[in-house]
């Protein structure tokens, strides 16, 4: 079993760069953006969760899923995956 912290897979979607490895009901390809401003990467989307780390602007974040305020994906710099603020995110409206 792959660890979601590092390797972007949920139970009803996954990273299509892990086909191979992991079954998931649908598959995504990775849209590349870069975080705005500071803000923290949480393990889960209800922003209770202790950060697992914080982002900094300019790091690459690849956009995986959106939904509500936060955005699932993976912090490549860090090689972590979690979910951010959708406004922390460079070209993408909330």
């Amino acid at each position: 079993m792959l660890d979601p912290l590092t390797n972007a897979v949920r139970r009803d979607i996954a990273d299509i760069r892990l086909a191979e490895h992991v079954f998931a009901p649908h598959y995504v390809a990775p849209m590349e953006r870069r975080i705005a401003g500071p803000t923290p990467l949480s393990a889960d989307d209800t922003g209770v969760a202790a950060p697992l780390v914080m982002l900094t602007r300019g790091e690459r974040f690849d956009v995986l899923d959106l939904s509500g305020n936060t955005a699932w994906g993976i912090a490549v710099d860090k090689g972590l995956v979690g979910y951010v603020p959708i406004a922390a995110i460079e070209g993408i409206v909330p």
